[in-house]
């Protein structure tokens, strides 16, 4: 499949996935379902997701990333995403499918030999990683139409090469939970306090597990909550918003979501 790249989200609900932009225009063409990982599985993976889609004319799909890495399955070949720091964009032709492993974030360190900042906003071969049997689970994935279908070979393909549990990222994903639960969070120092470990620690771990910093993790998290309320389509007070979240005014929230978004949040939230 060309051009085909994860659905970064925390969960699909109706249809289409918490995380990608301008919902609404999503719904007709895209079906997106998830699929909870089991047993060992469930120490590494967060969710399997699931994109399928069929459009007449090209269309592109935004996508505000999570701290997480990916493993997608899809045509050509099966590939690794690390973290997308900037808007992530998907461009969805004709008709198609993936199958993507949303890994817990800090949760991928195990299955590499350096950081995980190494793969940051890049994509890679799922082979480099997991090796060339990776093709041939992609073909038994995507032979399948229903996500637990899906999930069912991608879960078995990865029970079979389970490294060894490690404590620091488990706790490590505990830390990016704890500060997505904070969009009110705005300082590193303050979210190292939150978490009882040096500024230095926390960013240090970061870079190592996560692939990203501890500020970039805050900020992702409140531009989501900013999406968030935008999305509900009832009307949206930015001044208590931006109080909220912990900016210094009105100005500052709008710059902070322009910035990535590519419009003003107001604007957003009419054409969402």
């Amino acid at each position: 499949m060309e051009n085909a790249a994860p659905c970064d989200s925390e969960a699909p609900s109706e249809g289409v996935a918490r995380g990608v932009l301008y919902p609404g225009r999503q719904v007709e063409a895209v079906v997106t379902g998830r699929h909870a990982p089991s047993g060992e599985a469930a120490r590494f993976v967060e969710l399997y997701w699931h994109v399928r889609w069929r459009v007449d004319e090209p269309q592109d799909s935004k996508v505000l990333s999570y701290p997480s890495v990916h493993l997608v399955f899809e045509e050509p070949e099966p590939l690794v995403y690390g973290v997308v720091r900037d808007l992530f964009v998907r461009r969805l032709e004709g008709e198609g499918q993936v199958l993507g492993v949303k890994f817990r974030p800090g949760c991928f360190r195990p299955f590499l030999d350096g950081p995980v900042s190494a793969l940051a906003d890049r994509v890679v071969p799922a082979a480099e990683i997991f090796g060339p049997e990776v093709a041939e689970a992609g073909r038994d994935v995507l032979a399948h139409r229903e996500t637990a279908d899906l999930a069912v070979p991608a879960e078995r393909f990865l029970l079979d090469r389970l490294p060894e549990p490690d404590p620091v990222a488990d706790e490590v994903a505990g830390m990016v939970d704890r500060l997505i639960a904070r969009p009110d969070l705005f300082r590193v120092d303050q979210a190292a306090g939150v978490l009882g470990v040096s500024t230095r620690t926390l960013q240090r771990l970061f870079a190592e597990y996560v692939g990203v910093s501890p500020k970039w993790v805050m900020r992702r998290a409140r531009l989501h909550e900013a999406a968030t309320r935008a999305d509900a389509g009832d009307a949206v007070d930015w001044a208590a918003l931006a109080a909220d979240l912990g900016y210094f005014d009105q100005a500052h929230l709008v710059r902070d979501f322009t910035a990535t978004v590519g419009v003003p949040p107001a604007r957003y939230a009419r054409s969402a």
